[in-house]
C-alpha cells in the first residue's frame, strides 16, 4: 500500500494547496514542497528493496476481476528512476516557482495544477496494470493542459493547450486499442505476465497492429515526428512548467512506456524499422529546427523534440547497449534541459523578452547566470567533462555499430553527424547570443540577477551535470540497476568514463562540434533559408487545416440534424429507429410469434391498459393544452405504478409513485414560465407524416414486445434470487441489486442524477424571467394565497412523512424501500409544505443551498466503494454481520446502509435544488398582448415562435438599460 499511498498524497496536496491560500500567498507553496517531500520519504522503504535487485509489486484491490484489471502498483529499477526525476525535478521546480510567478498569478492554482500532474505522472510509473497506467496517462493529459492554459487570458496559451490536448489525446485513444490488443495477446493486464509473453506477443498474428497504434500514443505524448508540432506551441505555459512536463515528466511518460514495453514488443522489423526511423528523423529535424528558432523556449522545446528522437533511436536499435546509452541520456538530458528552461524563464524575468534578437551581452550584468548557462549549454551540446558528451558519445558509438549493419555503413553516421552539428549550433547561440557580444539594448526591464531562490534550483541541476560528467562511475550503479529492469535480464558490461580512447564517435563528436561553431557562425543563412520555407513545411499548419476541415463537416452534419427544431431530430431518430428495427425484422427469418403461451386478461388489467392506451392518445390530442397533457401524462404513470404492483414489484411500484408526485410538481413549476398553449398545426402533409411515422413506430414496438414475450429466454434473475440472502446479506432481490451486486451502475446513476441537478441550478441561478399579469384571456393572476387547512395540517404531517420515510429507509434491505425511494418520500414531503405554505414561509425554514447535501450524499456512497478497496475487495463490495442486542434481540447491521444513505441525500438534495430555483425565480411582471391562435398564411409566423419561454412581449411596454439587471 505503501506505492498507492505515494501516488495519492500529490493529489491530496493539489486540494490542501488550493485551500491553503487563505493562510497567506505563499501556503501553497510550502504545501507542495511538503508533499513533495513527503512522497520522497515514503520511496524511502521500497526504494531500498529496489536496489538489493527485487521489483516491488502491491496489489491494492480488485477492480473488475473479470476482466484481470486490478488496482496495483510496480516499483523497479526503470519506475524507480522515473519516480526519483518525478519528484526531484517536481521539488526543484516548486521551489524556483515560488519565485518566478508574480503577484497577479494564482499561486493556490498553479501548485494545485502541478500536484496533480505529479500525481498523474506518478501512476503511470507506477502502475502494474497497463488499464490502470492508461487512466493515469489521459489524466497526465488533462492536467497538463490545465498547466499549458494557466496564463488563460492569453490566447497563445489557450490555442497550445487544446493542441497538446488534441494530439496526445488522439494517441491515447489509440493507444487503449493497442493495450487492449496486448492483453489479449499475453492474457494479462499485468505487466509482470506481459513482460514474460514476449515470444507470444511477437508471434501473435495482430502484432503489427497492435504495435502501430501503441507507438502512435508514445510518439504523440513525446512529441515524435510527425506529431512533434505541439510542443513549440506549448511554451506559452509559465517557465516552471515547461522546465518540468517538457524536460523529465510528460514528454518523458512516451519514453518510459517505450522502455517499460521493450522487452515484450522489441527485437522484430517492425519494431526497429518503425522506433529508430522516426527517432532519426525526429533527431534531425528537431536539431535543424532549433537553430532557426528566435525564442529561446522554442530553441529549447525543438531541442527536447530532438534530444527525445535520439532516445527514442537507441530504443529502436534495440541492442542491450543501446538501451544503457538511452537510460544514461534520460538522466542527461533531464538534468540539463530542466536548468536550461529555468535560465530562460531568469532572463525573461529580468529583462523582460526571451528573443534573441534583442538579448546579447547580458553578462555584464548577470555574471553568475552566465556561468550557469553556458554550462547548461555545454552540457546539452555534449563537450567533454559534462554528463551529456557520456551518453552521446554511447549513442554514436551505437550508431556506427549499427550502421556497419546495413549495406551503407556510412549512411546512417553521417546523418546522426548533421544533426550533431546542429545540436552543437544551437547550444551555442543560447549561451553565446543571449550572454556575449555587445551592450544590449532596448530591453523592455533593466537586466539583473535574479533571486537566491531562482538561481539555487538551477546550481543544483548544473552542480550535477559536472559531477556525473566528471565522476561519471557514480551514476554507474543506477544506469545498471535500471538497465536490468528494463531489460529483464543482467545488462551486458558497460563501463562509464570520459575517455575510451580514439573511436569513430570521438572523430563524429570533435566533427560535430567544430561544424557546430561553423554553422553557428554562418547562422544568418540558415535563418534565411527557414524564412523562406515557413508555411510549406510547418505541421503546424497541416494541423489547423485538418482542424478546420473536420469543424467545417462537423458544422454541415449538425446544421442537417440540428437546426434547433426539434421535429426534425425525432423525425431522423424514428426513421433510422425504424429502418434499423426492419432490417432486424426482415433479415431474420424467423416467425415473429413465439413458443411461449400469452397470459389471459383479466378484466382490471384489461380496464388499466385501456385507461393508459386513452390517456395517451389524449395527450397528443389535447397537446396544446399544457395543463391538461400533464394530468393525462401522470394518468399513464399510475396505471404504470398499478401494473407493477400487478406483476409483484412494490419496490418499482413505489418508486413510481414517488416519481410522478414529484415530477407533477416540478412541471407545474416549469409550466408556469411556458406559453399556456401552443398554436396549431396546420400543415396537414407534415402531420400526416408525422401520423405515418408514430404508427409505423408504435407497431414495431408492440411487434418487438410480442416477439420477446412470446420466446423462452435465461433470466439472470435466478442468480440473484439465490445469492441475495448469502452474497448480499438481505431478502429484498431488488434492493441489494442496486447496492450490492449493481452498486457500480447506483454510484453512476446518483451522480448524473446530482449533475442534472446541478445543470438546471447553473442554468436557473439569477434568471430573470417576465411573468404576465394576466393570463391570455385577460384573467389576473391570483396573488400567493395558500388555504388554512392545507397549511396546517401539511405542518402536522412532516413529522410523521419524515417517519415513514426513514422506516422505508431502514428496511429497504430486506423490505420493500431503500435510499432512492425514502429520499422521494423525503422530498415529496418537503414539496408539499412549499405548496402548502409558500416558497418564503417554507425557505425561511429550510436552506436553499442543497448543494452540500448532494455532495455529502456523493461523498458517503464513495466512501463505502473506497471502504472496500481498504480491505481488499472490488469497489462497493459490500458486508454484513449480525448482532444480538439485549432490547432489540437479533439485529442486522449492513454496509449496503451507509451507501443508501448516501443515495437518500443525493436524491434530496437535488429535487429539492430543483424546486427551490424554480420557485425563487425572479420574475418581472407585464401586461401581455392578446394574441389570437395563428391560422392560414400566419400559421409559419406562429411556428417559428414554438420554443419561446415566455409570451410575446410587446416592444413599447418594457424598457431595460444594457446591463442593469430587471427590477420588481
Amino acid at each position: 500500500m505503501v506505492l498507492a499511498y505515494l501516488t495519492l498524497i500529490p493529489f491530496l496536496g493539489a486540494v490542501l494547496t488550493k485551500l491553503s491560500t487563505r493562510l497567506g500567498r505563499y501556503s501553497s507553496a510550502w504545501v507542495a514542497i511538503l508533499s513533495a517531500t513527503l512522497a520522497l520519504c515514503l520511496l524511502w522503504a521500497p526504494a531500498q528493496q529496489v536496489w538489493q535487485g527485487s521489483s516491488v509489486v502491491q496489489q491494492v484491490a480488485l477492480w473488475v476481476p473479470a476482466m484481470d484489471v486490478n488496482l496495483a502498483f510496480r516499483l523497479d529499477g526503470l519506475s524507480l528512476l522515473f519516480t526519483l526525476m518525478i519528484l526531484l525535478i517536481g521539488l526543484i521546480v516548486v521551489i524556483y516557482a515560488r519565485y518566478y510567478l508574480s503577484p497577479r498569478d494564482s499561486m493556490g492554482r498553479f501548485y494545485a495544477y502541478l500536484l496533480l500532474f505529479m500525481g498523474s505522472m506518478l501512476g503511470v510509473v507506477l502502475s502494474e496494470n497497463i488499464i490502470q497506467l492508461l487512466m493515469f496517462w489521459e489524466l497526465t493529459s488533462l492536467s497538463s493542459f490545465l498547466l499549458i492554459s494557466y496564463w488563460q487570458q492569453r490566447e497563445e496559451a489557450s490555442r497550445g493547450a487544446r493542441m497538446a490536448l488534441t494530439i496526445t489525446g488522439g494517441g491515447g485513444l489509440a493507444m487503449l486499442g493497442g493495450f487492449l490488443l496486448l492483453g489479449n495477446m499475453a492474457g494479462s493486464y499485468e505487466l509482470s505476465d506481459i513482460l514474460l509473453a514476449g515470444d507470444t506477443i511477437r508471434s501473435h498474428a495482430h502484432y503489427p497492429y497492435m504495435l502501430v497504434l501503441i507507438l502512435l500514443g508514445v510518439f504523440t505524448k513525446s512529441a515524435q515526428f510527425p506529431f512533434h508540432f505541439w510542443l513549440p506551441n506549448a511554451m506559452a505555459a509559465p517557465t516552471p512548467v515547461s522546465a518540468y512536463l517538457h524536460s523529465a515528466t510528460m514528454v518523458k511518460a512516451g519514453i518510459f512506456l517505450l522502455a517499460r514495453l521493450f522487452p515484450a514488443l522489441s527485437g522484430t522489423q517492425e519494431w526497429t524499422l518503425i522506433v529508430s526511423s522516426v527517432g532519426i528523423i525526429t533527431f534531425i529535424m528537431g536539431s535543424y529546427f532549433a537553430l532557426s528558432k528566435h525564442d529561446m523556449k522554442a530553441l529549447l522545446a525543438y531541442s527536447t523534440i530532438s534530444h527525445l528522437g535520439l532516445i527514442v533511436a537507441l530504443f529502436g536499435i534495440g541492442s542491450p547497449l543501446a538501451v544503457v546509452a538511452g537510460i544514461f541520456h534520460i538522466i542527461n538530458h533531464a538534468t540539463f534541459k530542466a536548468s536550461l528552461f529555468m535560465m530562460a524563464g531568469i532572463v525573461d524575468h529580468e529583462t523582460g523578452t526571451r528573443d534573441m534578437r534583442q538579448l546579447r551581452g547580458l553578462r555584464r550584468y548577470m555574471p553568475h547566470s552566465a556561468v550557469l548557462m553556458v554550462i547548461a549549454a555545454a552540457a546539452m551540446a555534449g563537450i567533454p567533462g559534462l554528463n551529456g558528451f557520456i551518453s552521446k558519445e554511447m549513442f554514436l558509438a551505437e550508431v556506427v555499430q549499427h550502421g556497419h549493419a546495413s549495406s551503407h555503413p556510412w549512411l546512417l553516421p553521417v546523418i546522426v553527424t548533421a544533426g550533431a552539428i546542429f545540436s552543437a549550433a544551437y547550444s551555442l547561440r543560447i549561451a553565446h547570443n543571449v550572454f556575449f557580444g555587445a551592450e544590449p539594448k532596448d530591453l523592455p526591464k533593466s537586466p539583473h540577477e535574479p533571486s537566491r531562490g531562482m538561481q539555487v534550483p538551477v546550481e543544483i541541476l548544473v552542480i550535477a551535470c559536472i559531477v556525473i560528467g566528471l565522476f561519471p562511475q557514480l551514476a554507474q550503479p543506477l544506469v545498471t540497476l535500471v538497465a536490468d529492469s528494463t531489460l529483464q535480464h543482467a545488462a551486458p558490461e558497460f563501463h562509464l568514463a570520459i575517455w575510451h580512447g580514439l573511436t569513430p564517435e570521438l572523430l563524429m563528436s570533435a566533427v560535430a562540434l567544430l561544424g557546430g561553431i561553423i554553422v553557428y557562425t554562418k547562422r544568418e543563412i540558415f535563418f534565411s533559408l527557414q524564412t523562406h520555407l515557413d508555411g510549406k513545411l510547418d505541421a503546424k499548419m497541416i494541423y489547423n487545416g485538418l482542424m478546420r476541415r473536420l469543424f467545417a463537416l462537423s458544422s454541415v452534419i449538425t446544421m442537417n440534424a440540428d437546426n434547433l427544431s426539434q421535429k426534425r431530430m425525432l423525425w431522423i431518430l424514428f426513421v433510422t429507429s425504424i429502418a434499423l428495427g426492419a432490417y432486424g425484422f426482415f433479415s431474420g427469418g424467423s416467425p415473429l410469434a413465439g413458443d411461449r403461451p400469452m397470459l389471459p386478461v383479466d378484466p382490471m388489467s384489461a380496464m388499466v391498459a385501456i385507461i393508459m392506451m386513452v390517456a395517451a392518445v389524449s395527450t397528443v390530442i389535447m397537446h396544446q393544452q399544457r395543463f391538461t397533457s400533464l394530468v393525462l401524462v401522470s394518468a399513464v404513470g399510475l396505471g404504470v405504478a398499478l401494473t407493477f404492483v400487478k406483476f409483484s414489484a412494490p419496490d418499482l411500484a413505489l418508486t413510481q409513485l414517488a416519481v410522478e408526485f414529484i415530477t407533477a410538481v416540478l412541471l407545474l413549476l416549469a409550466l408556469f414560465f411556458l406559453p399556456q398553449t401552443t398554436p396549431d398545426e396546420q400543415d396537414r402533409l407534415r402531420q400526416g407524416r408525422d401520423v405515418a411515422i408514430a404508427l409505423v413506430a408504435g407497431i414495431g414496438i408492440a411487434a418487438l414486445s410480442y416477439a420477446v414475450l412470446t420466446r423462452d429466454y435465461t433470466s439472470i434473475a435466478d442468480y440473484f434470487i439465490a445469492n441475495s440472502i448469502s452474497g448480499g446479506g438481505g431478502a429484498n432481490v431488488v434492493n441489494v441489486l442496486l447496492v450490492d451486486f449493481r452498486g457500480f451502475d447506483t454510484m453512476g446513476e446518483i451522480t448524473v442524477l446530482a449533475l442534472a441537478g446541478l445543470g438546471i441550478y447553473a442554468m436557473l441561478d439569477q434568471l430573470k424571467l417576465l411573468s404576465p399579469k394576466q393570463d391570455a384571456e385577460g384573467r389576473p393572476w391570483n396573488p400567493d394565497t395558500h388555504p388554512l387547512v392545507l397549511a396546517t395540517f401539511s405542518r402536522i404531517l412532516l413529522p410523521l412523512a419524515l417517519l415513514v420515510a426513514v422506516f422505508i429507509l431502514l428496511r429497504g434491505h430486506n423490505q420493500p424501500g431503500g435510499g432512492f425511494i425514502a429520499g422521494l418520500i423525503t422530498s415529496a414531503a418537503l414539496i408539499v409544505q412549499y405548496l402548502a405554505n409558500g416558497v418564503e414561509w417554507t425557505r425561511s425554514k429550510l436552506p436553499a443551498n442543497t448543494h452540500p447535501l448532494i455532495g455529502y450524499g456523493l461523498l458517503v456512497a464513495a466512501s463505502t466503494g473506497i471502504a472496500s478497496w481498504y480491505f481488499g475487495y472490488p469497489f462497493l463490495t459490500s458486508t454484513f454481520n449480525h448482532l444480538h442486542l439485549p432490547v432489540l434481540g437479533e439485529f442486522e447491521l449492513a454496509s449496503a446502509m451507509a451507501f443508501d444513505i448516501g443515495v437518500f441525500l443525493v436524491v434530496v438534495g437535488t429535487s429539492l435544488l430543483i424546486l427551490i430555483n424554480l420557485g425563487m425565480i425572479h420574475q418581472v411582471s407585464y401586461l401581455p398582448r392578446i394574441h389570437k391562435p395563428a391560422s392560414g398564411k400566419d400559421a409559419k409566423t406562429s411556428r417559428s415562435q414554438r420554443g419561446s419561454n415566455t409570451l410575446p412581449i410587446p416592444s413599447d411596454t418594457i424598457k431595460q438599460k444594457k446591463g442593469m439587471p430587471w427590477k420588481h
